[in-house]
């Protein structure tokens, strides 16, 4: 009975240690609590309040510290590539045109580059919806052998034999011991920052601002199922936009996964890939419509280069396929736009556009820390 006794006392206490500690790529420790001035992060008004980690709070040394390595070339294998060599401040933080990125041995992804914005209300990431928190996500281009291609191991080394990190890291969170998940958390920090709401659209909806007769009408048809009766019985001649991109809460994406007609057969799985779910294949996750105008070109595979091309795929209905989207209308003929409806839609989208937010300062590239 006493060895038994032994045993059960000694796994608890394995049981205890293993939830004060957190996974890292080559070694277990346990992550400090965060230190650092506490900041507050305003939120627009038309948005929902935002959800915070508790265990990953804002602090103005912890934001300081992740746009420094968001912009920071050690963290690829050959020290030529950041974060923001595919993810750009001007163009909504995407890959600047291309439709694929290339990493730095010189391989194309398979997948466009996703605009980073309005981060912290997402719940799932990549197209594919494999990370469901933003430190993860986070952790996973610089270990990709197609994108950042280094080791986080190789990383933290280089970081600490660096003159400024050590210190950077003891003034966010208590420690000049460097380490890949402290380094997530404090690049997720930064792109929770990274809020965009000042468009002419938030301003429209907060009673700051108009907007153009045609993007109004365009507003005006968002909220409206597309199709006309008898081929679609609640077919009200609108966009049909609103069931995976709502107005509602200001971030203009329902954070899920959805086949949206691209292909009747798969060359990229999507989330089928990750599941393996019948139900997953061919489907992506939803990106924010915020700043689309300046984030082309479009789609998980980026084969749409202009908005226009976007629109018509919808209004064709999409190609069938067994996970295709319940609110696609490629049973019944499409969406039927007219030609002037189109330029509503196309005149809506472009009130999304947030110039303040590609070009805020607290956002761009800080230089040599």
């Amino acid at each position: 009975m006493r060895r038994i006794a032994t045993i059960i006392l000694l796994l608890a206490t394995l049981a205890l240690l293993l939830n004060g500690c957190r996974r890292d790529e080559d070694h277990f420790r346990v992550i400090p609590p965060p230190v650092g001035t506490p900041l507050e992060v305003a939120v627009p008004a038309n948005f929902p309040p935002m959800p915070i980690p508790a265990d990953n709070p804002f602090t103005e040394e912890g934001v300081a510290l992740g746009r420094f390595l968001f912009y920071e070339e050690l963290l690829s294998g050959d020290n030529t590539m950041s974060c923001a060599s595919c993810h750009s401040p001007e163009v909504a933080f995407t890959d600047d045109g291309n439709q694929f990125s290339t990493g730095i041995d010189g391989i194309q992804g398979t997948r466009n580059a996703m605009a980073l914005i309005n981060l912290a209300w997402d719940t799932r990431f990549f197209w594919d919806g494999r990370a469901l928190t933003l430190e993860d996500q986070i952790l996973q281009p610089v270990r990709d052998p197609i994108e950042m291609h280094d080791t986080w191991t190789n990383a933290m080394a280089e970081l600490q034999a660096h003159d400024a990190y050590p210190g950077l890291f003891n003034a966010a969170f208590g420690t000049t011991e460097i380490d890949s998940l402290l380094a997530a958390k404090a690049m997720a920090q930064f792109m929770r920052t990274m809020i965009s709401g000042n468009s002419p659209f938030d301003r429209f909806q907060r009673g700051q601002g108009l907007l153009s007769f045609e993007a109004s009408s365009g507003l005006g048809l968002w909220d409206r199922e597309g199709g006309f009766p008898p081929a679609v019985p609640i077919g009200q001649g609108g966009f049909d936009c609103f069931h995976c991109h709502p107005t509602a809460g200001g971030r203009f994406t329902d954070g899920l996964l959805h086949n949206n007609g691209l292909d009747s057969q798969f060359t990229d799985l999507g989330a089928g890939a990750i599941t393996g779910l019948a139900a997953d294949m061919g489907r992506f996750k939803t990106p924010t419509l915020r700043n689309i105008a300046l984030t082309a070109p479009y789609m998980h595979d980026g084969r749409f280069q202009t908005l226009e091309e976007v629109v018509e795929h919808y209004n064709s209905g999409g190609h069938p396929s067994p996970t295709v989207d319940v609110f696609m209308k490629y049973t019944t003929g499409g969406l039927q736009l007219t030609p002037e409806k189109k330029q509503y839609l196309l005149a809506f989208l472009n009130s999304l556009t947030d110039t303040e937010f590609v070009n805020n300062p607290a956002f761009q590239d800080p230089g040599e820390p």
